[in-house]
């Protein structure tokens, strides 16, 4: 590790480590963001560098948060004189270790740490941070320059919903906020959203979207496999496949294009080969509901039914899922469970959400 970047590759087009693509970047703020260390007295001046890369991020869907040993009031007076607070989701801002407030922004976000990139002015502070956590990467802010093009922090696909990510995230603040003051029932409450969960074939132009999903999307995810634009383009035109998108939206707005499905329909047997959500839809049931849908048109369309299911480090929560839904293990192929279902007793949708199934079995 070097004195201005921990981790850092010895590549002149790679300055962030080797590991997956960002999708949080965690700020410090004095002598990082801005010049000065208000602390101390000074006015700080924006860093015109750090002010470019937080647009770019924020159109690339990259989140974006910060950690800083200030006074809360102080901190949070500064980043509203500049007009950049909105772009910070979850701050903390306080006297904790820089460990700390990096493990509580990724958490509050349900972000992965090996996703998150922290750029901070003190080796001290990175390398404590590293230490920590070392699948977190941290730069210099001398790299700012650079920063931009490095292809960790350049999505493969750029989205309506990565262009909006950051206003989705808070819109779902605003329902977390919404949920934490009511005082009834959780059911109660889920009623109270308007939810309206649709259910379309994927069209040529949710291709990006779809294998955005499936490159990012690592606990509501069944098997973990991917697949990249051209072969999710096949999937969707072979006449063995159907290929699903899931979309979602309540009285706060849009949650966008949330869940993707890929179906092998035979004459005797529907297959559910991939079936993966968002993770900003963990808390809604939205894997029960899709998941009770198929097993109820497999019911109608008198085929049997079977899901893949494949253990990654992450996606416990859709084995959960299967088992909550009635599925059983049938068969072990490989690394992969086969489960399946008896189609009966499978419970409707909830009252509290709308289903719109648009036609896809044609």
């Amino acid at each position: 590790m070097t004195d201005s970047v921990a981790g850092m590759t010895d590549s002149k087009d790679q300055i962030i480590s080797p590991g997956k693509t960002v999708k949080l970047v965690v700020w410090d703020l004095d002598e990082t963001l801005w010049r000065g260390t208000i602390l101390e007295g000074d006015t700080p001046v924006l860093d015109e560098r750090a002010r470019r890369l937080i647009d770019v991020l924020d159109t690339r869907g990259i989140l974006q948060s910060v950690v800083s040993r200030n006074r809360d009031a102080d901190a949070l007076h500064w980043l509203r004189h500049f007009g950049i607070e909105a772009y910070f989701l979850h701050p903390q801002i306080g006297w904790d270790a820089k460990s700390v407030g990096v493990a509580r922004v990724a958490e509050a976000l349900n972000i992965g740490l090996d996703t998150v990139l922290l750029i901070d002015d003190q080796p001290f502070e990175r390398e404590e941070v590293v230490h920590t956590h070392p699948e977190v990467r941290a730069i210099d802010p001398a790299m700012l320059d650079t920063l931009e093009q490095d292809a960790h922090v350049r999505p493969a696909f750029l989205t309506e919903e990565a262009r909006h990510r950051r206003l989705l995230y808070r819109a779902e603040r605003a329902r977390e906020e919404s949920e934490r003051t009511y005082s009834g029932p959780k059911s109660e409450f889920l009623g109270t959203l308007e939810m309206r969960l649709t259910i379309a074939p994927t069209e040529s132009g949710d291709l990006q979207r779809a294998a955005e999903l499936v490159l990012r999307t690592n606990q509501l995810n069944t098997t973990g496999v991917t697949y990249s634009m051209e072969e999710l383009e096949h999937l969707r035109e072979s006449p063995q496949h159907r290929l699903l998108m899931v979309s979602l939206q309540d009285k706060f707005g849009e949650y966008g294009k949330i869940g993707v499905i890929l179906l092998e329909v035979a004459p005797i047997l529907w297959t559910v080969r991939l079936m993966l959500f968002s993770c900003r839809v963990m808390s809604r049931g939205i894997g029960a509901v899709v998941l009770n849908y198929l097993l109820a048109e497999a019911r109608l369309a008198g085929v049997q039914f079977h899901a893949l299911y494949r253990l990654t480090n992450r996606n416990r929560p859709m084995l959960i899922t299967y088992r909550l839904a009635g599925l059983r293990p049938a068969e072990e192929q490989g690394d992969t469970t086969i489960y399946t279902h008896s189609l009966e007793g499978i419970p409707p949708c909830p009252d509290y959400m709308q289903l719109d199934a648009l036609p896809w079995l044609t």
